[in-house]
C-alpha cells in the first residue's frame, strides 16, 4: 500500500517534467519500444542505464513508473534528460552490493584459458536488474503493455598488466569496453625506498645490480568490494614476452629466493621488492635491459584469503613459456636498465698484477743464473792454472 502511495505522490510532483506525446515529433520517436531502446554504461564505480523515452510515453506510461528492481526511493529513480537526441530516462548507481538499488550480484567461476591457463579458478562477477513500468491500472484488465528493460554487466576479476618498462615511476591506461572492465583502475609504480613514497628514476646508464627495486600495483576509483592480488610477476627481454627469455619473480605458492612479498591481497595495494639484475643473454652489451609483466587479479574480500591458500591454485613451471599477449590490454613503462660493467675494470687490474709478478719472478731468475755462471767460470780458471 505505501508503495502504491509512493507512486502516485511521485508522479504527481513529476507531470510538470513530464514528457508527451507531442514532444515526440521527430519521425521515428512516437513508437512501440525496441531491444535497442536501452543502453547501459558498465563503470567502474557505477552503472548508469539510459531508456529511450518516446517509446514509454506511446506506451501510456510516465517517466515516474518506470522503476528500477522494484526500489521506488529517490536515489534509485531515473531523470529524464531533454538535452539528448531522442530526449532518454537516465538511471545511476553505485557498483556495490548494499546500495545497487537492487540489482543481483552472481560471481562464476571457470578453468583460465590462454594467459591465465595456469590458473584453475578464474572468477566473473555479474551485475544484473530490471527496469519494469508499474502499471496504476486497478481492476480485473489492463490497456497497458507490460514494459520491461533488462540489464547486465560483466566483469572478469582477472587482469594482465605487461609490457613494464622499468624506468618511471607509474604508469596507467583508461580503456573503454562495451562488457566494462576494471584494468583501467589499475596503476603499476615503481619506487627507490621501502616506504613507497620516493619514484624511481632510472638512470641513462641503468642502476647498479642489487639495487632494490621497490613494485606497487594499486587500484584506484575501484569499489570497495575488491582487492588486489597479484598472482605472477617475471621479467622478460622483450616488452611481448612471447618467445623471449624470462625470468619469474613469484608465481603461485612459490616466490623467488630473493624476491620479497610486502603486502598482496588484504588491501587494494600489493608491494613487492626485488634487487636488480641482469640477464645472461645481454652480457656482452653495455647495459641489461628488461621488461616487468604482472598478472592482477580483483578479488573479492571475503574470497581472497582462499586464492591466496596453494591448494585452490595451480603451482606454474618455471621452464613454461609464457603465453601470446597479442589480445590483452597492457600499462606501459619505460624499461628496466642495470649496469652490465661494473666489476670489469678490477678484473682488468687484477690481470695487470699478475702479469708484474711474473715478470718480477722471472727477472730474478735470470739474475740467479747469471750469478751461477760466474761463480762457475771462476772455479773453471782456477783450476786450469793448477794443472
Amino acid at each position: 500500500m505505501n508503495f502504491h502511495v509512493l507512486l502516485i505522490v511521485a508522479t504527481i510532483i513529476g507531470r510538470s517534467s513530464q514528457l508527451t506525446l507531442q514532444d515526440c515529433t521527430s519521425e521515428g520517436q512516437a513508437r512501440r519500444p525496441e531491444y535497442t531502446d536501452i543502453a547501459v554504461t558498465c563503470g567502474t564505480d557505477s552503472i548508469s542505464l539510459a531508456i529511450q523515452a518516446c517509446p514509454i510515453v506511446y506506451t501510456g506510461y510516465n517517466m515516474s513508473l518506470m522503476i528500477v528492481n522494484h526500489k521506488s526511493d529517490a536515489a534509485c529513480r531515473g531523470t529524464l534528460d531533454l538535452s539528448a537526441s531522442p530526449p532518454v530516462l537516465r538511471f545511476n548507481f553505485p557498483l556495490n552490493n548494499t546500495h545497487a538499488c537492487g540489482s543481483v550480484f552472481r560471481t562464476t567461476s571457470a578453468a583460465g584459458t590462454g594467459v591465465f591457463s595456469d590458473f584453475s579458478n578464474i572468477q566473473t562477477v555479474n551485475v544484473s536488474g530490471i527496469v519494469r513500468a508499474f502499471d496504476p491500472t486497478t481492476g480485473t484488465i489492463t490497456y497497458n503493455a507490460e514494459m520491461k528493460y533488462y540489464y547486465s554487466c560483466a566483469y572478469p576479476l582477472e587482469y594482465l598488466i605487461n609490457n613494464t618498462q622499468i624506468d618511471v615511476s607509474a604508469s596507467s591506461i583508461s580503456l573503454n569496453d562495451n562488457n566494462g572492465s576494471f584494468i583501467s583502475t589499475l596503476r603499476l609504480e615503481l619506487f627507490s625506498d621501502s616506504a613507497y613514497t620516493t619514484p624511481l628514476v632510472m638512470p641513462q646508464n641503468g642502476i647498479e645490480l642489487r639495487t632494490k627495486v621497490y613494485v606497487e600495483v594499486k587500484a584506484t576509483n575501484l569499489t570497495t568490494q575488491y582487492n588486489v592480488l597479484l598472482d605472477r610477476c617475471y621479467a622478460s627481454i622483450s616488452a611481448l614476452p612471447t618467445n623471449s627469455t624470462f625470468f619469474n619473480l613469484f608465481v603461485p605458492c612459490e616466490v623467488e629466493k630473493l624476491t620479497t612479498m610486502n603486502q598482496n591481497g588484504i588491501s587494494q595495494t600489493a608491494r613487492f621488492s626485488f634487487p636488480a639484475f641482469r640477464f645472461m643473454e645481454q652480457q656482452n652489451e653495455t647495459v641489461s635491459t628488461y621488461y616487468l609483466h604482472c598478472i592482477t587479479r580483483l578479488c573479492e574480500v571475503a574470497t581472497c584469503s582462499g586464492f591466496m591458500a596453494c591448494n585452490n591454485r595451480r603451482r606454474r613451471s618455471t621452464d613454461d613459456e609464457p603465453a601470446d599477449f597479442s589480445h590483452l590490454h597492457t600499462i606501459t613503462s619505460p624499461e628496466i636498465i642495470t649496469q652490465e660493467n661494473a666489476i670489469t675494470g678490477q678484473t682488468k687490474t687484477h690481470n695487470a698484477n699478475s702479469s708484474a709478478g711474473l715478470g718480477a719472478a722471472v727477472g730474478v731468475l735470470a739474475f740467479v743464473c747469471i750469478v751461477a755462471l760466474c761463480i762457475a767460470a771462476v772455479f773453471y780458471k782456477k783450476l786450469i792454472r793448477k794443472w
